[in-house]
């Protein structure tokens, strides 16, 4: 994913050539894909740095990212992302989980008739994949499939915390849960 700093989707120029730097870099290093979103000040897509980011992208298929979910209006959004030629884009419909924005994906879906594939993403799990899919027609989704996973530090200094919210802590880390994975694959092929 090609994304300078976190915060909103309006980038400056220096920012803008981190971003074409970066995904140089990713090329160079044998990725399959390229994910970035971009949005103009009015919250429309910025068309014309995607297409500089696309043309940079290419050969390599292109996903816009959760910015999408950020747009002033989807209907519109996914027809200018079509145009430009973005391979798919990752979107909870404009909610804050994919399953909150169900209708929305199901409008989106039905729109793009496979001119892009649009795959559910946020706060997916094994509990709700099966509706997501089969509410939405999608093919593909994003989830992070994550568990915490407790710190090997032993000194612990409880007078300091550096994490930015309350339900995280400085001694523990999120790692991939093999065991999620495999329940949501088998949940994913039953269905698809």
């Amino acid at each position: 994913m090609i994304r300078p700093r976190g915060g909103d989707f309006l980038y400056s120029d220096r920012e803008v050539e981190v971003m074409k730097a970066d995904i140089h870099l990713a090329k160079s290093h044998g990725v399959d894909g390229i994910v970035f979103g971009a949005l103009r000040e009015d919250g429309r897509i910025d068309a014309e740095l995607c297409s500089e980011l696309l043309a940079v992208s290419r050969p390599l298929p292109v996903t816009f990212h959760r910015a999408f979910d950020l747009v002033h209006d989807p209907i519109i959004a996914i027809e200018t992302l079509i145009s430009l030629g973005f391979e798919r884009v990752l979107t909870s419909g404009c909610d804050s989980t994919a399953l909150e924005g169900l209708p929305v994906i199901r409008r989106l879906i039905e729109q793009a008739k496979g001119r892009i594939i649009v795959m559910p993403g946020g706060g997916i799990t094994e509990r709700n994949l099966q509706r997501i899919l089969e509410s939405s027609g999608a093919q593909e989704f994003h989830c992070s499939a994550r568990t915490t996973k407790e710190s090997g530090m032993k000194y612990r200094n409880t007078n300091v915390s550096l994490c930015a919210s309350a339900s995280s802590s400085d001694y523990s880390v999120k790692v991939a849960d093999v065991v999620k994975i495999r329940a949501l694959n088998a949940i994913a092929k039953n269905i698809l």
